[in-house]
């Protein structure tokens, strides 16, 4: 498990949530192949490999969850196989190793609710589904929260009734901006859809950003690099411009859930190289 130090007392570890592989081209919308297959790799099938690793952060007294993960056996076999899932999330694995439990953890921090986000949030047990993490509260927007109740025609597909059942009563909606723990706020911004919310750690020195899905991986820089699954694009470029662009400029970290190689970036202020990195675990510099 990758750890990054944040301050004295606040420690990053990804924890190992599951993997799919969707569509490259709905992953980078209207840029041609040839642009993006250079920056992230695709396969035979001309899918790209995403993580839905969630992040754990630990301060003094708290346990904090950075996104929830796919869960193990929250989907059908031919859901696994439309979505490219070739890995099921061991993130109570994960959490014993650490010498933790599921009910360790106090606070579930979701940036939105589609399923590779949220399915880990339900775990399936001979009694039926119940909340995986039965002590914390589920941090959402309320704009998400309430679409993931009443899902349009085009969001049903991604939000599933059974992600938030059994969790309901945990869930703490907010507005535009909280800050869930000192140093830690949750900022709504829309795009990726309408409830998406960004994460802004400022502990110790370091500014550390989590973009989320306006910028799911090192491939998405581009102010202009948004996904086709956008249900608001040009929001997620405005709001890319509001707060992904000063970050880059001043070289403030920022990390990813969904990427397969890095955990965490630091670019160079011009944003044209990688200042300093932190890779996943077997993957090099020398890759795409």
């Amino acid at each position: 498990m990758e750890q990054f130090h944040v301050s004295e007392d606040t420690v990053l570890t990804w924890l190992n949530g599951g993997v799919t592989h969707m569509d490259g081209g709905a992953m980078f919308g209207v840029v041609p192949k040839p642009l993006w297959s250079k920056k992230y790799p695709a396969n035979e099938n001309n899918q790209i490999e995403l993580r839905s690793d969630p992040i754990l952060i630990q301060l003094p007294g708290r346990n904090i969850l950075l996104e929830s993960g796919m869960g193990k056996d929250r989907l059908s076999e031919k859901a696994k196989r439309n979505f490219g899932v070739t890995e099921e999330s061991r993130v109570p694995e994960d959490l014993a190793r650490l010498g933790l439990s599921v009910e360790d953890i106090d606070t579930v921090i979701m940036t939105h609710l589609h399923f590779d986000h949220a399915c880990g949030l339900v775990e399936e047990t001979n009694s039926g589904p119940v909340p995986a993490f039965p002590n914390a509260d589920i941090i959402v927007s309320r704009t998400e929260w309430n679409e993931m109740k009443h899902p349009t025609i085009r969001s049903r597909n991604t939000y599933f009734e059974e992600n938030w059942k059994p969790a309901a009563h945990q869930v703490k909606p907010f507005d535009e901006e909280i800050e869930v723990a000192p140093g830690i706020r949750m900022i709504h911004t829309g795009g990726h859809s309408a409830g998406h919310a960004i994460i802004h750690i400022s502990r110790g020195e370091r500014d550390i950003w989590h973009f989320a899905d306006i910028l799911p991986t090192h491939a998405h820089q581009n102010v202009l690099w948004v996904l086709a699954y956008d249900d608001y694009p040009m929001d997620s470029i405005a709001k890319k411009q509001q707060y992904a662009v000063p970050a880059v400029q001043r070289s403030d970290w920022v990390l990813f859930y969904h990427d397969y190689k890095y955990r965490m970036i630091r670019w160079t202020s011009d944003g044209r190289a990688v200042e300093e990195a932190l890779f996943r675990e077997g993957e090099t510099p020398g890759k795409p």
